[in-house]
């Protein structure tokens, strides 16, 4: 994985490292990317809803979860 230098604000860091539960810098980093990323999906379908038609049935569903 590359290094990359950035400047981030080091109160802001820290905070997100406290309320992430994380331990080190790069993981409060990771998780509030993981954190965005989660939302803006959620978001994204949130959007669609009642506009893409699925028509899938119980057992149509459970096959798929299945890999069938």
């Amino acid at each position: 994985m590359p290094r990359m230098m950035v400047e981030i604000d080091d109160r802001l860091l820290e905070e997100a490292r406290r309320l992430s539960g994380t331990r080190t810098k790069r993981a409060a980093i990771e998780a509030a990317l993981r954190e965005l990323v989660r939302r803006r999906k959620a978001a994204e379908l949130a959007r669609l809803a009642g506009k893409v038609e699925i028509n899938l049935t119980p057992r149509g569903l459970r096959a798929m979860r299945e890999g069938r």
